[in-house]
């Protein structure tokens, strides 16, 4: 039975959103605050946090980076849950590592499916024993370790999937789209940029090693060596 996290200051929608994901089968925690939700998501280590913008305490946004910052939690998807629906907000969203994002209002067969999807492309996929080295980055595709000229990158679940559609395809250049169903498994309409984001926090994480990544303009991305 999956776990997943609540962190939403409004009661009412709390319980509505914690009544229909028991009703598919997930064990649901629920907690009102930023500060609560932090402690009760490093406590109890769920599967997905289905976490709110605007908390008391601690804002949605802070316990995201938080979450990500750390080995320990940088691997649990996260769904932003916001009234705001303005391009900025979702990017400051994605920039802070959310996996997903969903506007209020919403439907709750909506919620679901997203808390669905990133779910299943949260889950570890049944892969060769190979590694592949490309300068001074090693990916070990088993293990999902990833480390940059000898030191270990903590990266997120989305983070490590587009690195490796990366660098499977050395040298051969992907456009947005390409990577959003590669990477995301469907495309978030009209939020292309969502790649752009992960693409910066992803070269920020692998140190000299993120310069491997070449911008193509008005196209998208390669991996290439020197």
């Amino acid at each position: 039975m999956k776990t997943i996290l609540i962190i939403e200051d409004e009661h009412d929608i709390a319980d509505l959103i914690a009544f229909h994901l028991r009703k598919e089968g997930y064990r649901v925690l629920t907690v009102n605050d930023g500060i609560s939700g932090l402690e009760m998501a490093r406590a109890q280590v769920p599967d997905l946090i289905v976490l709110d913008l605007m908390l008391p305490g601690l804002m949605g946004t802070e316990v995201c980076r938080t979450l990500k910052q750390s080995a320990k939690t940088a691997v649990i998807p996260i769904i932003m849950l916001t009234a705001k629906g303005e391009e900025i907000d979702r990017v400051v969203g994605f920039e802070m590592g959310a996996d997903d994002y969903v506007v209020k209002p919403f439907s709750n067969r909506e919620l679901v499916l997203r808390v669905r999807s990133v779910l299943r492309r949260a889950e570890p996929e049944n892969i060769e024993e190979k590694v592949i080295a490309i300068g001074p980055l090693t990916i070990d595709v088993a293990r999902h370790i990833v480390t940059s000229g000898g030191e270990e990158a903590v990266l997120t679940t989305i983070e490590y999937k587009l690195l490796v559609a990366l660098a499977e395809r050395l040298g051969r250049v992907q456009n947005r789209d390409q990577l959003l169903k590669n990477v995301w498994g469907y495309n978030y309409i009209g939020d292309t940029r969502t790649v752009d984001t992960h693409i910066t926090r992803l070269r920020t994480k692998l140190g000299d090693a993120g310069d491997l990544i070449k911008t193509v303009r008005g196209f998208g991305y390669k991996m290439e060596e020197g």
